[in-house]
């Protein structure tokens, strides 16, 4: 038989629109029509400003909330079902309530390996290896017994990540991964990411405002500013395309700017400086609506 390629296709959201709703006022939009489609296998980072609409898109993935429009799909089933049935992994930003919980990493893992079983089913020694070995593929086997509150950045972060592993995911979602994390430890990040994704062939999505992590371990890039600037990969992410995604926050900071998306090699002026929102870069042949809010 032929393969079908609609199994290709591990994320597929179509059209989709999104807006909270505020009492006594109008709704205010988070995300509109956006498109996306995510292969099997694929690392895909969703790069945008904070109040950009990345977390709106990220929850909508994992069913937590619905679409005021369109639709998504995750290997093929509604978000609700798909997390459900196990096949999503989520790595959320770190939570001080949850590092205070008196537990260890291995403990934090077992729980989740744990998630939808009976309360009255015996742990056994299938599930403590299946523990060590998510351990130990992130590099957190030698603090495994470590209470959770007690780690570092970037130890809980494998933690975490170990934890989404144990619910042996299709698709790992990941908000804001390097967040708290130092340069080196975002460079130990971007290499864990690769070595999972050659490992184990999961499809994974990085959600984060941060460029390097975004460009460090992804196939392709979307930029998210409440609607689609571009989806494409991290080679064509030019200065002109962040300029026009992240220019409500360097508005913020710096007033309302403008941004020169002139082309690098014809500015040779000599001691030509740059001031903030002055941004070299090809100039973008997409459509650019105007990213008003969001959330």
């Amino acid at each position: 038989m032929p393969n079908d390629p609609s199994n290709d296709i591990a994320i597929e959201i179509r059209d989709v629109s999104f807006a909270y709703s505020r009492s006594g006022g109008s709704p205010l939009p988070a995300i509109d029509r956006v498109s996306i489609q995510v292969r099997t296998g694929e690392r895909l980072g969703i790069l945008g400003p904070n109040g950009g609409g990345k977390s709106t898109l990220l929850k909508l993935m994992l069913g937590l909330i619905r679409p005021g429009a369109g639709s998504i799909s995750i290997c093929g089933r509604p978000p609700q079902d798909a997390r459900r049935q196990q096949l999503v992994g989520y790595v959320a930003q770190r939570i001080e309530a949850e590092l205070a919980f008196p537990i260890s990493a291995r403990e934090a893992v077992l729980m989740a390996i744990e998630i939808g079983a009976s309360p009255w089913r015996r742990r056994t020694q299938d599930d403590r290896a299946f523990a060590s070995d998510c351990l130990e593929r992130v590099g957190a086997l030698a603090f495994a017994d470590r209470p959770v509150g007690t780690l570092s950045g970037g130890q809980i972060q494998r933690v975490m990540i170990a934890r989404a592993l144990g619910r042996r995911p299709r698709v790992l979602l990941m908000d804001e991964p390097t967040v708290g994390i130092d340069l080196s430890g975002q460079q130990r990040f971007g290499e864990l990411v690769s070595r999972l994704h050659a490992d184990l062939g999961l499809t994974i999505v990085i959600v984060s405002h941060d460029v390097r992590a975004i460009a460090a371990g992804c196939d392709r890039v979307a930029c998210l500013s409440r609607t689609l600037h571009y989806h494409d990969s991290p080679a064509g992410l030019t200065p002109a395309v962040l300029g026009e995604v992240f220019k409500h926050d360097l508005a913020a900071v710096f007033g309302d700017v403008h941004l020169d998306a002139h082309m690098a090699d014809q500015c040779s002026a000599p001691g030509h400086t740059h001031g903030p929102g002055h941004v070299h870069g090809p100039g973008c042949s997409h459509d650019h609506p105007g990213a008003e809010g969001g959330a």
